[in-house]
């Protein structure tokens, strides 16, 4: 691929559609000074200096996805309730449009607060519910993304799971065959609940951590025959076109039905590894829809995992950085 060919892949994103099916939240930060310890218990107290909330979960990939210039969809399901109309507003404020979301009376929408005083981060606070869909709401949920699909050209569709209950092992089958009925390409970010439940998908990436839980194995990841033989089990046993595995400073590994390659980290001064799983799966499924080469996928989403973590807390990438690192190597 050539100088003009990598242009005009990401020139290509700017057309693209792309649908986000997972878990969504709010992120939320509280920032302060401790100066004393509290009289009523051997805790610090936090004089409160600013607080922020952010999208996060699936949402931080319908971010990147936006950064990348393509339409990000975003679909979940969220409580009807105060951080529900949080959401919402934080999704309009970003002009990402919010018609994939489906409001529930029965669950509560995910907020995660940090609290951090003088950059140290003391306490997080988390506010979910986990269980799976109903089958009321699993049958609303996916009759709405059905309309969604019938009504817009989808490019991609990224299944972006944190465990939390939007993806079920039936709406995760029901919507893959929709896909592939339809003819558009699936990406998965797995977690361990569901994780052997994503057959015949496209492109499959897990990290390392849940690669060996969800097969239940150990192997030495710093063998490349140990690690080859694990996402063959993987792909084998989820029958997908393609298999990556993020490896942290150790890059990525991608195996497809030809090949396998590993791409080695490139140096960095790391400063936050928070949302790179996010930006890796929201580049490499671009890539994918884009028909670029599984090598050049897999090079390419590790860039840009390598680039995010150069920056303090969770970002999205930034299109004209990584064409531009891209390009120089």
């Amino acid at each position: 691929m050539d100088l003009n060919q990598l242009t005009n892949t990401f020139q290509s994103f700017d057309q693209m559609n792309v649908m986000i099916i997972g878990d969504v939240m709010i992120d939320g930060y509280v920032w302060g000074k401790v100066e004393r310890i509290s009289p009523e218990a051997p805790v610090p107290v936090l004089s409160v200096a600013k607080k922020e909330d952010r999208l996060g979960g699936a949402a931080n990939v319908a971010l990147n996805i936006q950064s990348m210039g393509a339409k990000p969809i975003l679909c979940s399901v969220i409580g009807d309730d105060e951080n529900g109309k949080k959401l919402i507003k934080l999704l309009g404020d970003l002009n990402i449009t919010h018609e994939g979301i489906v409001k529930s009376k029965d669950r509560i929408t995910t907020i995660k607060t940090r609290v951090i005083g003088h950059h140290q981060h003391l306490l997080r606070i988390d506010e979910e519910v986990d269980h799976p869909l109903n089958e009321v709401e699993e049958t609303d949920f996916i009759t709405h993304v059905q309309k969604i699909i019938a009504n817009n050209k989808i490019d991609v569709i990224i299944f972006q799971d944190y465990d939390k209950g939007v993806l079920t092992q039936h709406n995760i089958e029901k919507l893959i065959t929709i896909a592939t009925t339809a003819g558009i390409k699936t990406v998965v970010d797995p977690k361990k609940r569901n994780f052997l439940t994503y057959k015949n998908v496209g492109l499959f990436k897990p990290n390392l951590k849940e690669l060996k839980e969800g097969l239940k194995i150990e192997f030495n990841h710093l063998s490349d025959t140990q690690l080859n033989a694990a996402a063959l089990e993987l792909k084998t046993k989820i029958n997908a076109n393609a298999v990556m595995i993020t490896l942290s400073e150790h890059g990525v590994f991608l195996l497809d039905t030809e090949n396998n390659y590993h791409i080695p980290a490139h140096i960095r001064n790391i400063s936050d590894v928070s949302g790179a799983g996010d930006t890796v799966i929201s580049v490499a499924a671009l890539c994918y829809a884009a028909n670029m080469p599984n090598q050049k996928i897999a090079a390419i989403a590790n860039l840009a995992g390598g680039l995010v973590c150069e920056k303090v807390g969770v970002v999205p990438i930034i299109k004209s950085e990584l064409l531009n690192e891209a390009k120089s190597l």
